[in-house]
């Protein structure tokens, strides 16, 4: 069985100025002893498979990169630890990774599945706790100066406004490209402390939006690797909001993978780690998202709190004063995330109540938005029996959706469209499923 890419090794035979055979034939050389007989092909089971050679193979490797960049070269570096690593990831050692994952998505090298278990809760767990990043100042070739900050921080927006508009699919290769070409190499350049925590934070929301493209593109693995990165990253900015808001990601995206206790542990470490920091436009999206989690799991109690206290911080908000990435929480959002809990618990006619509220405040929002909401009554309303309502919301909901290129959007009108197809003999419900049926071929990928 194929293990995981290793882009490490990849990136670093690149910046060395190796090939792939290059590289076999020094480490064979300084191996002689061993009698080692590695060739081009060995070097791409490494890589593409993350296999790890016997010893002396990684330190060889190590000895032979480092010498070809005139530095020094660890078994981390590489991607050939000895055993996993415990602590947080050094801050070099972060740039190294996240621009090695970058690198390799643009050429299609990434593969593997999630993490699950103590390995999903880690990276959350290090964000969270000691030790912290002292300082993030960095020697390179030119100054960074606050307009590349400032350029990073606006190519997440326009891509955000994008993503809500078309959907992931078309969004991501452009954001992966300006990863690659606008981030990676300013990371490596010259800041101060205070230039680098701001660098690092809009780098990081860079890479938070493209973990959210993979995620909508049906690229699950990938878009955890993004997710833990920016989350890093955060870490490194010494933004607790910022950090809370990449958490609330990890938080979908575990809950899209039905691990409501994964999705309450990231929620929870959340709210108790940027206490003090969190604004309640974020504090509304954690507490939310805890009690669908709840609610996955059949425990009302726990959903009524959290969707208690959601409510309670929705009441807070004041427009223009949350960060950027919180902008997705607009009015109804948590009336829309409440309506889906309380139809998980089986409390329809709450949740109609609920979802009616949400779609009255649709017309502020975006258009992605706006499927979800209009998706969330079409079920509520088919699960109580009245079709032709049904089949009237799911209908906007498609000409809202309609040219999106998106995993999440195909799975709400796939979850619409099942609910209704019971009711196939109804003309007004065929004609909808056969819409639907086409979008679905369409939305393809």
């Amino acid at each position: 069985m194929m293990g995981e890419a290793n882009l490490l090794l990849a990136a670093l035979i690149e910046r060395a100025g190796l090939s792939n055979a290059g590289l076999a034939k020094r480490v064979n050389m300084l191996g002689a002893e061993h009698r080692l007989r590695y060739d081009h092909a060995s070097v791409a089971r490494w890589i593409r498979d993350g296999a790890t050679p016997r010893d002396p193979g990684p330190d060889l490797i190590c000895q032979v990169i480092g010498e070809a960049m005139r530095t020094t070269v660890t078994r981390a570096d590489i991607g050939m630890e000895r055993r996993p690593a415990i602590s947080s990831v050094p801050l070099p050692q972060l740039v190294e990774r996240a621009t090695a994952l970058w690198r390799g998505d643009q050429r299609d090298k990434v593969a593997g599945p999630p993490a699950a278990g103590a390995e999903a809760v880690a990276p959350v767990w290090e964000w969270e706790n000691p030790p912290d990043d002292i300082d993030v100042a960095h020697d390179g070739r030119r100054q960074v100066e606050p307009v590349d900050v400032r350029r990073l921080r606006q190519l997440r927006d326009r891509y955000q406004e994008m993503y809500r508009r078309v959907g992931g699919v078309p969004v991501r290769p452009r954001l992966i490209a300006a990863l690659n070409e606008h981030a990676a190499p300013l990371l490596r350049d010259t800041y101060d402390n205070r230039t680098g925590r701001e660098l690092l934070r809009a780098a990081g929301g860079l890479a938070a939006l493209a973990g959210v493209c993979a995620y909508d593109a049906d690229q699950q693995g990938l878009a955890q690797r993004y997710l833990f990165g920016a989350l890093r990253m955060a870490k490194a900015s010494n933004d607790k909001r910022f950090g809370a808001y990449v958490v609330a990601l990890l938080s979908t995206h575990a809950l899209h993978g039905n691990q409501p206790r994964l999705v309450v542990q990231y929620a929870e470490a959340a709210l108790r780690a940027a206490r003090g920091h969190l604004g309640p436009a974020l504090a509304a999206d954690l507490h939310s998202l805890a009690g669908k989690a709840y609610a996955r799991m059949g425990e009302s109690d726990g959903c009524q709190r959290h969707m208690r206290e959601s409510e309670l911080a929705a009441a807070r908000i004041v427009l223009g004063d949350e960060p950027a990435e919180a902008s997705y929480v607009q009015p109804g959002l948590v009336e829309t995330q409440v309506a889906e809990a309380l139809r998980r618990l089986g409390d329809f006619s709450a949740a109609q109540t609920y979802a009616d509220e949400s779609v009255r405040l649709a017309g502020g929002t975006h258009l992605r938005g706006r499927v979800h909401r209009y998706a969330g009554l079409a079920l509520i309303v088919a699960q109580r029996g009245d079709v032709d309502q049904a089949v009237h919301v799911g209908t906007q909901m498609l000409e809202y959706a309609e040219g999106m290129e998106s995993g999440r959007i195909r799975d709400r009108v796939a979850q619409v469209a099942g609910a209704l197809r019971r009711h196939a003999r109804v003309p007004a419900v065929a004609e909808f499923l056969e819409r639907a049926d086409t979008d679905a071929q369409l939305r393809g990928f």
